[in-house]
């Protein structure tokens, strides 16, 4: 691996070419914030698709990616006035210190989840006014839904146990039931949300991350049916023109392998 003095040297030599794409560029010289803002999502759910394949060769690659565009954003900041990178890197490394106490301070903590209730503490001693502040709006629901339950429980609203949230996700499960039977639909997605979050605050509980859990379901339904389409087309078949049954012999076939 590199030695610090490398790693500050590859680190230099971005800023120094993110200075003459600016200067030289003229697509870079046009950028802005409200340009960047949607590649960089881009950039980060690439990121996420490497992490959850396990391919620490495209992790490294999107991983340059994103840090291209935090010294970017940083570049722009500069040309403004308002900040630039060594804002950027002070200002997060005090907000480290300052929340993490019990290795900076004399705060004590015996596990984890101290760790992350003084997290929470402090954030409303720094002038928040309530702990769910941190959770982006434009958040997907199903991230949302777990970073909210994150929060909260930070500052002990939570269960205690993983059998008290499973009852409740069968009472919500009923309580849509009963919903569906009366063919209330504006009810039917009230509980039907209940459900959902239910089901990702028992995520938490057993430590699965909904997320992660769901994008693995969706890799692994699209692996099956694109062998149940190749299979079909290999037996000169429409998709359309096919039985479920003839289809469910290619679908058990593709979860066998």
């Amino acid at each position: 691996m590199n030695t610090r003095s490398q790693q500050l040297a590859a680190f230099d030599r971005l800023l120094t070419i993110m200075d003459e794409l600016r200067e030289q560029c003229p697509w870079d010289r046009k950028q802005t914030m409200q340009t960047l803002r949607h590649l960089t999502i881009e950039e980060t759910y690439e990121l996420g698709d490497a992490i959850l394949d396990n391919d620490l060769e495209e992790v490294k690659k999107e991983l340059g990616d994103i840090l291209l565009h935090i010294v970017f954003y940083a570049k722009i900041g500069s040309e403004t006035q308002d900040f630039d990178i060594a804002d950027v890197a002070n200002g997060i490394c005090e907000k480290l210190i300052n929340r993490h106490p019990h290795i900076y301070g004399d705060v004590k903590v015996e596990n984890e989840e101290e760790v992350k209730q003084n997290w929470e503490n402090i954030k409303l001693k720094e002038g928040k006014k309530s702990v769910l502040e941190g959770v982006p709006n434009g958040l997907p629901s199903l991230v949302k839904a777990n970073r909210i339950q994150d929060k909260v429980a930070g500052v002990g609203f939570d269960w205690e146990h993983p059998e008290q949230v499973f009852e409740k996700l069968k009472e919500e499960l009923g309580e849509l039931q009963e919903e569906v039977e009366a063919n209330n639909a504006d009810q039917m997605e009230s509980e039907f949300g209940d459900v959902l979050f239910s089901m990702v605050n028992y995520a938490r509980f057993l430590k699965i991350n909904p997320e992660n859990a769901l994008e693995r379901t969706n890799k692994k339904f699209i692996k099956r049916f694109q062998y149940l389409e190749q299979k079909a087309k290999e037996a000169g078949k429409a998709m359309s023109d096919m039985t479920l049954a003839e289809m469910d012999v290619y679908w058990d076939e593709a979860k066998k392998l």
